[in-house]
């Protein structure tokens, strides 16, 4: 966007996606809709993230990307998220990868096998260049 400099001329300004709710921002990327979570996902954060990873997933062939990066906490209601997105981009034969590094959060992941199901990536670049879709 462009707009008047303070010394005349314009100033060209980058616009970031905002968060949508203190636990999620959503940008494009790459063709992909990137759903970052943040801070802890729980009961609370599930329930305002849900609408949102509900239309991320709807339509037809959707390529999403769900970045654990920002993840300080991760429980049940954090996994209901990821095998939810997972069914719903699975019914519409899209693309879903995944984005985590947190020990702890990792360890949930493996222990309940959704490691198996949805493999992390390190990075979103490496989710992002992924040439098989995890889903």
């Amino acid at each position: 966007m462009r707009v008047p400099g303070p010394l005349g001329g314009e100033v060209v300004v980058a616009r970031e996606a905002a968060p949508l709710t203190r636990h999620l921002r959503i940008h494009r990327e790459r063709g992909h809709t990137v759903l970052e979570f943040r801070g802890e996902i729980d009961l609370v954060s599930a329930a305002e993230i849900l609408p949102h990873l509900d239309e991320a997933t709807a339509g037809p062939a959707p390529r999403v990307v769900i970045d654990l990066g920002g993840v300080e906490f991760f429980d049940a209601s954090g996994l209901r998220l990821l095998y939810r997105a997972r069914t719903r981009v699975l019914a519409h034969e899209g693309r879903l990868h995944l984005v985590c590094t947190h020990p702890p959060t990792l360890r949930v992941l493996r222990v309940t096998g959704l490691s198996r199901l949805l493999p992390p990536r390190p990075t979103l670049d490496a989710a992002l260049r992924s040439g098989s879709p995890a889903v």
